[in-house]
């Protein structure tokens, strides 16, 4: 297996879709195009040239990043892919001036953070 690893690819929303529903076990039908713009960085992991993996950082044009939606085809779970694609997308944020990356997740992903380097933190949420 050879897996490469591209800042800011030409994706389209058939293959995020794709890659999207493998990873989260249900349908997706999403125009990601406009997430792609205004992101400070989003990171593909290709197999040849299949999307197996996915994540992106969202900026506040300072010194914060938001990591959001890194995903691994189900095929390609448990490989490292999503752990690599995490420290490649927190270099950029390095690279383009952040001093902190936050991530939001759910109890059952704390140890998966936590091996990505994450610290647990209190934080607040209001859904709208």
């Amino acid at each position: 297996m050879n897996i490469t690893y591209i800042i800011n690819p030409l994706l389209d929303n058939a293959a995020l879709n794709k890659l999207f529903s493998s990873a989260w076990g249900k349908p997706y039908n999403v125009n990601f195009q406009p997430e792609l713009e205004a992101a400070l960085c989003y990171i593909g992991a290709f197999d040849d040239t299949k999307l197996i993996g996915f994540v992106k950082l969202i900026g506040d044009a300072g010194i914060h990043a938001f990591l959001l939606d890194p995903s691994v085809h189900a095929d390609y779970k448990r490989r490292g892919i999503g752990q690599e694609l995490v420290a490649r997308a927190v270099a950029v944020a390095k690279e383009r001036g952040c001093e902190w990356v936050h991530v939001d997740f759910d109890d059952h992903l704390e140890p998966f953070y936590q091996k990505c380097g994450f610290k647990p933190t209190k934080a607040g949420l209001l859904q709208l």
